[in-house]
């Protein structure tokens, strides 16, 4: 089936630098929706139920799990994550751009599920610095840390299988560069059939 909306998914290594430019891009475009994953994990730092995430206890997930609820789901670092199918499809019917913010393994089932989905994955500059963003975090353990490093490099050898590579090296450059294949995304002739059908109509176009 076809929407209106495009789906913009994006992934990246733990540390890379992902929430904080879908944070930016949010506020720069006003068009952009993010779709809220649910999780297992406990909230950290300043996270609240419902804006970085819906937290929820196994039990409630496994009830999801069950119902169908999900689009894709994965555990990821011992926890788990979901994506609403509701909260997609409404969004994409009203001809809204979403985004979501999830790992490799969710971004690849979502691929199969939506051929229109634009698939972008975010690279650190390097592992050190990967390791020191991860360090400067203050939210892990140094055994944490070094499974987060391990689980990033199955992660990054994914990186192929995507549409688009934005290398987070400088945030205002990284920046730039995913709002550019949002803009993109938007003016490629499918994309501007969906959301100009009138247009196409009168002009007679398929």
């Amino acid at each position: 089936m076809e929407y209106a909306g495009n789906l913009f998914v994006v992934a990246a290594p733990s540390g890379a630098g992902k929430s904080s430019l879908v944070k930016a891009l949010l506020e720069l475009d006003a068009r952009l929706a993010v779709s809220v994953s649910h999780t297992t994990r406990a909230p950290r730092g300043q996270e609240q139920h419902g804006r970085e995430y819906w937290f929820v206890d196994n039990p409630t997930f496994d009830a999801m799990v069950a119902r169908g609820d999900f689009y894709e789901w994965a555990q990821v670092h011992g926890n788990r994550y979901g994506t609403s199918r509701q909260a997609i499809e409404a969004r994409l019917q009203a001809g809204e751009d979403v985004v979501l913010e999830i790992d490799f393994q969710g971004a690849l089932q979502i691929k199969q599920l939506f051929a229109q989905a634009v698939l972008i994955f975010i690279l650190p500059p390097s592992w050190e610095e990967l390791r020191q963003r991860l360090q400067r975090r203050g939210e892990d353990s140094p055994e944490v840390i070094e499974q987060r490093m391990a689980n990033a490099r199955v992660e990054v050898a994914q990186a192929r299988q995507f549409d688009y590579i934005v290398v987070n090296a400088l945030f205002e450059t990284a920046l730039f560069d995913l709002k550019t294949i949002v803009h993109a995304q938007r003016l490629k002739y499918l994309a501007q059939r969906r959301s100009r059908p009138a247009v196409f109509g009168a002009l007679q176009l398929n």
